[in-house]
């Protein structure tokens, strides 16, 4: 990898040289209003020198899902992008925390045709980058409510990764950073909570874990769903339901997740703090739970992780 990129990327069924993947200028502009993506992320584990995916297929199922609700071609299969992904990583010696950026557009499409079943060829693109993870760091944010309202499935599908429903994020990200907060949370048309800007939330109350349901205008999050999971073999309670806005201010903790924000602890939201302002005791153990099922430490997760072979590391053809 140079400084500023990997060697390799994938494009349209092919492993090229980072500088060979080009498109026209013509290209872009339109062609990013159907733009799907997934955000997947790869944990290095030192002991084993061994890279793992955390729910590669789990993923690129909800890609091929995103692909079908914008009415794109669907060229590849979970399998094929799977392996592809698996490959780039050897190809680009991604032997530390990788994030990997699959994406879908319209290539060279103008409105007309996006408007049209059919009516654009689908490139799809598949890059990587170093991302360190923030587990177990002990990093907590502040968040506010905010003022922008999330989007809704008969607006712009929140379920889809589509680039364009980001906008909704991007308003209420530089909201709530201009008012002095790390993140903002936003409620739904109904006025209830919904998500963080591509989080998804989770409260802790009288011990049990709640989280909004998937038709509360939240994405169809892997890693809340994880979690849920993680929680319940912990031996927690976790419900889905619906959250108002005042019991973030009462909750005992609050945390984001997601594939970015990982497990993201929330110590004040509007200027109420949370619990005593720190990383809740639920949130710590969920968090140590997450890290080592994502890092391949723990064999009851390891359906999760798909290992790279990263020590087997081959140049590209």
């Amino acid at each position: 990898m140079s400084a500023t990129h990997p060697a390799y990327l994938w494009w349209n069924g092919e492993q090229v040289a980072w500088e060979d993947a080009t498109v026209h200028v013509t290209a872009i502009g339109w062609s990013s209003v159907s733009a799907i993506f997934e955000g997947i992320k790869a944990y290095w584990n030192d002991e084993r020198e061994e890279l793992y995916v955390f729910r590669l297929d789990a993923h690129l199922e909800r890609f091929l899902r995103s692909q079908k609700l914008m009415r794109m071609e669907r060229e590849y299969s979970v399998a094929q992008l799977s392996d592809a992904i698996v490959a780039l990583l050897r190809a680009n010696e991604c032997r530390y925390d990788t994030y990997i950026f699959p994406l879908a557009f319209a290539s060279g499409a103008g409105f007309r045709a996006l408007s049209q079943s059919g009516g654009a060829k689908t490139s799809i693109t598949i890059t990587t980058r170093p991302s360190p993870s923030h587990l177990l760091k002990g990093e907590v944010k502040t968040a506010c409510v905010s003022s922008w309202t999330r989007i809704s499935d008969n607006v712009m599908p929140p379920r889809v990764k589509n680039i364009s429903n980001y906008r909704n994020s991007q308003l209420a990200s530089a909201e709530a950073a201009y008012n002095g907060y790390d993140t903002p949370i936003l409620l739904n048309t109904q006025g209830k909570v919904a998500e963080g800007p591509g989080s998804c939330l989770m409260v802790v109350r009288d011990g049990q874990l709640i989280t909004p349901g998937v038709t509360d205008s939240i994405l169809e999050s892997i890693t809340r769903s994880s979690l849920l999971e993680l929680a319940r073999d912990l031996g927690l309670e976790a419900v889905e339901r619906t959250i108002d806005r005042t019991e973030l201010y009462i909750a005992d903790e609050v945390f984001m997740c997601g594939t970015s924000a990982e497990i993201t602890p929330i110590g004040m939201v509007d200027h109420y703090t949370i619990g005593d302002g720190g990383e809740g005791p639920i949130t710590t153990r969920l968090e140590r739970a997450f890290h080592d099922a994502v890092r391949g430490k723990d064999e009851r997760y390891a359906r999760w992780v798909t290992p790279v072979g990263a020590a087997k590391a081959v140049p590209a053809d």
